[in-house]
């Protein structure tokens, strides 16, 4: 399946919650889209139902295709600890995922689409590889270049979040990734426990 470059309203309405970030067209539709998505009347989800939603809505909010978000299950089974708190923070130390929480662009997709176009580093080294897995104490910074970009100065002037894992120095356009991310520290509305059960059929 290629990646998704449809409304993401839409998606969005599928999960009945603003996965994407302010919605403004969700705010108005917040139901089902489809013919019959304001009928409340629907029939009970199988459990099935339920648990491919949850890895849906999780590949969708972090745009990672199927392959690779299998992959990252099969990592996380192999780790010592509890494999659905280890599977979302390897989501989080993806390097489109932290450019995305430092503010440097206001989408997971926008934040991609500047690691593809070579405006960020780690280290003082360009990286073009949006799945690039951080380590904690990594530096991951705006190219010299890019950094008068009007884009990311509108992002970072526009961006408030603060995540105890990472810091960010807007002098010099770059930041820490301190740690490791605790699950009560991911602000996902994601339950990780449903997609291990599916993933272990």
């Amino acid at each position: 399946m290629a990646r998704y470059t449809g409304p993401k309203s839409k998606i969005a309405r599928k999960f009945g919650e603003a996965i994407f970030g302010d919605d403004k067209s969700f705010e108005k539709k917040n139901y089902p889209p489809g013919q019959h998505g304001n009928n409340r009347r629907r029939g009970k989800k199988s459990e099935y139902s339920v648990q491919l939603m949850e890895k849906q809505k999780a590949k969708y909010t972090y745009g990672i295709l199927e392959k690779q978000f299998r992959n990252l299950f099969a990592t996380a089974k192999r780790k010592e600890g509890v494999t659905g708190e280890i599977l979302l923070q390897l989501c989080e130390c993806r390097l489109d995922n932290v450019v995305f929480r430092m503010g440097i662009a206001p989408t997971r997709s926008g934040a991609r689409q500047l690691v593809s176009h070579r405006h960020i580093t780690v280290n003082g080294e360009l990286v073009n590889i949006p799945s690039y897995s951080l380590k904690p104490g990594d530096v991951v910074g705006v190219r010299e270049k890019s950094k008068s970009l009007q884009s990311i100065q509108d992002s970072l002037a526009a961006n408030s979040a603060v995540y105890e894992w990472m810091t960010w120095n807007n002098d010099k356009k770059e930041g820490t990734f301190v740690s490791v991310p605790e699950r009560m520290q991911i602000p996902e509305n994601i339950k990780e426990q449903l997609i291990v059960e599916l993933y272990s059929k």
